[in-house]
């Protein structure tokens, strides 16, 4: 099963409300890239299809996270599992159409050739974890829980001040477990690519 597979599978057996169908359509749609879309220009899936595989392991991570007993048990914390797949999933549509391929020299034994590198090419400039929150709100309602979890996915990587960040996590759970979940993909699952 390919990955556009898997998060389409995912997709329809755990988010079911109200404009998910829509968004659905519009991520499957010509003028969206999210199948094809690197997840970032050099870092972690910096590579043709490296976005949805990136959300595919960030939802396993997160799962993961909010399937641990001390999770339920200890702190009490429980999220539907639409709420797990909204958050993860989503987390980052931000960098839907964002990239764009370029060219550059590199020399490679001692030879100058052309090689292909992404870059950034933002049209909608809101930011990161807010983007994503706008553009699926645009289709479906979120929680609140979903919304702050998506916004503050990047946890203490972002640009925001860290008190407003550190009270973001605390407040609202699934956030902090997302901005683990993020972090575990980005580091170990995906890690750096090898230069070209």
């Amino acid at each position: 099963m390919s990955d556009k597979e898997k998060f389409i599978s995912i997709y329809k057996e755990k988010i079911t409300r109200e404009g998910s169908a829509e968004l659905l359509a519009y991520l499957c749609s010509e003028s969206c890239d999210f199948f094809t879309a690197p997840a970032s220009t050099r870092f972690h899936g910096a590579e043709v299809g490296g976005l949805c595989r990136h959300s595919l392991n960030v939802y396993e991570c997160l799962v993961d996270i909010m399937n641990r007993k001390r999770m339920k048990e200890v702190y009490g914390i429980h999220y539907s599992d639409e709420s797990i797949a909204i958050a993860a999933l989503l987390h980052d549509l931000c960098k839907i159409n964002f990239y764009r391929v370029d060219s550059r020299n590199v020399k490679k034994n001692g030879t100058w050739t052309v090689v292909p590198y992404y870059t950034i090419d933002d049209t909608l400039p809101y930011g990161h974890g807010e983007k994503s929150v706008y553009i699926a709100s645009g289709f479906m309602r979120l929680t609140r829980d979903e919304a702050f979890a998506i916004r503050y996915h990047m946890g203490f990587s972002g640009p925001e001040d860290n008190g407003t960040v550190g009270k973001a996590l605390e407040m609202f759970p699934l956030a902090f477990a997302l901005s683990v979940a993020d972090m575990e993909a980005a580091y170990f699952l995906e890690g750096m690519p090898e230069e070209n």
